[in-house]
């Protein structure tokens, strides 16, 4: 039974919102047709035409066939019935009857059999992209997780097993412990972040957010692993409100901070900010270190960057991760990310639309 009723499901699904779609193209139809009839006088050729583009618009924005199939059935009737002389009355024997008919059912089926075509083909290129970065997370992570726990077993082995440390000594390799740590509670906030953009269940929660709030707050956080960095902040005079997963946004920002000081080579400042950019706010992060080289820029955002490949060199620090976790997150907003090479140093740009609107554009 499930063999022959998977089949069915598919190709003729059951939605309300489909239904309620239907009916509001349907009904607008018969509106145009009905002002036509009365104000074009004699001529009914106009009804035909409407009701196959309404097929058309139905079998495109409905799922399956079920839908398409009875707006078909449904406009040769009205067009017979409703807005064909004898008014209010069938009439097979109408001249081109069954062609209206036979064109509405071959629009209707094409456009289902195309629609669904292309739906299919979405849905496995996003699997297929999802299975990508899973595996590039996992590639990542084997690394980026193994080598700080080594670290931090190495430096408080030392301190266990070799009383006569000096103060000095014990200090620096517990500061070390206390970085990796760090590093590791940022790899897993990834990991979480990275996740749940996966999952197609899981909806943003977005509220209205004011940018500069989001930039101080993660700058706040910065300066204290980083306090001897100097940071500019550049920020709108009037209060830009984006619409936003706060905290995702402020991991987004952290990340690209963060960037800058491990693969900056030498970073000594920092520039940070937002701006109003036509239908979107604008965030961005220069700094005046190295920058990025010419041949990690195509896939600097896809999580595949090697470790040796890393501006540090320390095969420690991978910022693929953290880079890929930050454009699904924009992408997850309704946004964009971009980098570039500056005269001195790099930028990472992303902008996030301003009304829920431009998203859906």
């Amino acid at each position: 039974m499930k063999q022959t009723s998977s089949p069915l499901r598919r190709w003729f699904p059951f939605s309300v919102r489909d239904a309620l779609i239907s009916l509001l193209l349907f009904l607008c139809a018969v509106v145009v047709c009905t002002v036509a009839l009365y104000t074009g006088g004699s001529d009914t050729g106009f009804a035909s035409p409407v009701f196959v583009l309404t097929v058309l618009l139905i079998s495109r924005f409905t799922t399956g066939y079920l839908y398409g199939l009875i707006s078909s059935v449904l406009g040769v009737v009205c067009v017979n019935y409703v807005f064909t002389y004898p008014y209010m009355a069938l009439d097979f024997t109408l001249s081109g009857y069954p062609l209206t008919f036979l064109a509405l059912l071959m629009v209707s089926i094409i456009t289902c059999a195309l629609t669904t075509r292309v739906k299919q083909q979405e849905q496995l290129r996003v699997e297929s992209e999802k299975e990508k970065m899973r595996a590039n997370l996992l590639r990542s992570v084997s690394h980026d997780i193994r080598t700080p726990l080594t670290s931090i077993v190495g430096a408080t082995s030392t301190i266990l097993d070799t009383p006569g440390l000096s103060p000095q000594q014990q200090r620096a390799l517990l500061t070390d412990v206390r970085d990796d740590a760090q590093w590791l509670i940022q790899v897993v906030e990834n990991l979480l972040s990275i996740t749940r953009m996966g999952n197609s269940q899981t909806q943003l929660h977005k509220v209205p957010e004011a940018a500069e709030e989001i930039l101080g707050e993660t700058i706040r956080k910065f300066r204290k692993r980083y306090p001897n960095v100097a940071i500019q902040v550049c920020a709108p005079e009037e209060l830009l409100v984006v619409p936003m997963d706060a905290i995702l946004i402020e991991q987004v920002l952290s990340n690209l901070l963060e960037n800058s000081m491990l693969h900056g080579k030498d970073t000594s400042k920092i520039r940070v900010g937002v701006e109003h950019h036509y239908t979107q706010a604008r965030f961005f992060v220069q700094d005046n270190g190295g920058g990025i080289p010419r041949h990690v820029l195509p896939t600097l955002f896809d999580g595949t960057l090697k470790h040796s490949e890393t501006s540090s060199g320390d095969g420690k620090r991978n910022m693929g991760l953290g880079l890929s976790v930050c454009l699904a997150i924009v992408r997850a907003h309704g946004g964009t990310m971009d980098a570039r090479n500056l005269d001195a140093g790099a930028e990472f740009t992303f902008c996030l639309p301003l009304s829920e609107t431009e998203e859906n554009l």
